[in-house]
């Protein structure tokens, strides 16, 4: 299977990071800046990186971005740089394109005019933070689409000594636990105390919640509102 292709448009702080791990991960990776110093740099990381204006249709269609998977245009600078770069994009048969949007308005004319999908890096990160602040049980919470999530959270006292199903988590709560992570004291093959994890990636009905464990739950952002708040 070839590899999948994908363009960054603007190579700021997040751009290029979105840049160097998509290389990371094996994919082919076509990152766009008009700053000759910043592709320079660049270049190390990438498949390719060019030095082109984001809103001349032909210097993008020079450079190759119709051949790509996946844009992902994060132009922060300019609303209309990054609209403009959009349109373009979108008019070269893009099938799937991804922007970084700094407001409301932005994104909204950004999904008028063809983006697939727009995100706030900043407002994630500001949203992420608050989260793990007020609920402190939480210790990772992954987006698996629009309306759904999957977090790790550490068992509840209320759950403790119950089993999934006398917990109520999915008759109460309206979420499922996909796995559970439990340390346990253990003895090394010199007899001294130590600590192993187990991972049961396929809990039943009857498993019994203890203290400390880590429940791996998956549910509609709606439903888990309401099991962080227990």
């Amino acid at each position: 299977m070839p590899k999948k292709q994908f363009g960054v448009i603007g190579l700021g702080t997040f751009g290029s990071n979105v840049a160097k791990e998509l290389e990371k991960k094996g994919m082919q990776v076509l990152a766009i800046d008009i700053d000759m110093d910043i592709v320079n740099k660049m270049s190390q990381y990438v498949t390719q990186a060019l030095a082109a204006d984001a809103v001349d249709e032909k210097a993008m269609k020079d450079a190759g971005i119709a051949d790509c998977d996946t844009v992902i245009v994060s132009i922060g600078e300019s609303v209309e740089t990054s609209i403009l770069a959009t349109l373009i994009v979108k008019e070269l048969g893009v099938k799937n394109i991804i922007v970084k949007c700094v407001s409301q308005w932005h994104s909204r004319v950004a999904a008028k005019i063809g983006a697939d999908k727009v995100i706030y890096p900043e407002f994630e990160m500001a949203k992420k933070l608050v989260e793990n602040i007020v609920s402190t049980n939480i210790l990772s919470q992954i987006e698996l689409s629009k309306d759904y999530d999957l977090i790790e959270l550490i068992a509840p006292k209320i759950f403790w000594g119950s089993t999934i199903k006398d917990s109520g988590i999915r008759s109460n709560y309206g979420v499922n636990v996909i796995a559970l992570r439990r340390r346990v004291p253990t003895v090394d093959d010199n007899g001294n105390a130590d600590i192993k994890e187990e991972v049961n990636m396929v809990p039943c009905a009857d498993d019994e919640i203890m203290q400390n464990d880590v429940l791996v739950v998956i549910g509609s952002r709606e439903a888990l509102s309401k099991i962080k708040k227990v």
